[in-house]
């Protein structure tokens, strides 16, 4: 499936600036993928669950698909680690497990929410970037809404919802040879569920075999 990226420019016409103390000041760019969104993939069986936010009741599947690993360098090999389920409920508790892990190099946080979306969280020292895959994800799930709370992007206009709109910080995986055309189009792959996505990422940049090592654990296969 094509997928056009358009980079460097933003969403509305709008480019959000990062104001957090503790992350680069850097330009967020918000890159649309111009393809629509077929019906919804039907979740796996949960319970559901209220979230309040803003004085406003979303009310929000918690699925047995939903999940959050870290991933460090810890003597020059890559490990992973499960955090606790409990941690999607929160952006704040997601960057609050990542700083705990013993990397002095920096470590990731690949989170996965339902078959709706996920975020990638980068933690080196002081700095933290974020990505959302969807940012359309906002209107039916928390932990969306805080990414784009967090990174100052307003919630999309309703004429939105029908396409994938990735958001935050494109050069995530940069470094470690995923570019943002190439996130951006994995993004946009609607055959992926977020899992397979995020695998997909980790095989690119070098830790697959841990991250599969760690989803196996939760998966069971």
């Amino acid at each position: 499936m094509a997928v056009n990226c358009l980079c460097n420019h933003s969403f509305k016409g709008v480019t959000a600036q990062h104001n957090h103390a503790d992350s680069a000041q850097k330009a967020v760019t918000v890159l649309a993928a111009a393809s629509r969104l077929p019906e919804r993939r039907a979740l796996a069986a949960g319970a559901l669950a209220r979230w309040m936010l803003d004085g406003e009741v979303t009310v929000a599947e918690v699925t047995s698909g939903d999940f959050c690993i870290a991933v460090y360098r810890e003597d020059n090999t890559w490990e992973a680690e499960v955090l606790p389920v409990a941690v999607i409920g929160s952006l704040e508790s997601i960057i609050h497990a990542l700083r705990g892990q013993p990397s002095i190099g920096g470590v990731f946080g690949l989170a996965a929410v339902g078959d709706d979306f996920f975020v990638i969280i980068r933690v080196t020292g002081g700095n933290i970037s974020v990505f959302l895959s969807d940012l359309t994800a906002s209107v039916d799930w928390p932990l969306a809404k805080q990414v784009l709370e967090y990174l100052d992007i307003p919630v999309p206009y309703d004429e939105d919802l029908d396409q994938v709109l990735p958001a935050g910080d494109l050069s995530i995986l940069a470094d470690l040879g995923v570019d943002e055309m190439e996130l951006c189009a994995l993004s946009g792959d609607l055959d992926l569920f977020p899992d397979e996505v995020l695998a997909s990422l980790a095989r690119r940049v070098g830790f697959g075999a841990a991250f599969d090592r760690a989803l196996e654990s939760i998966t069971g296969q």
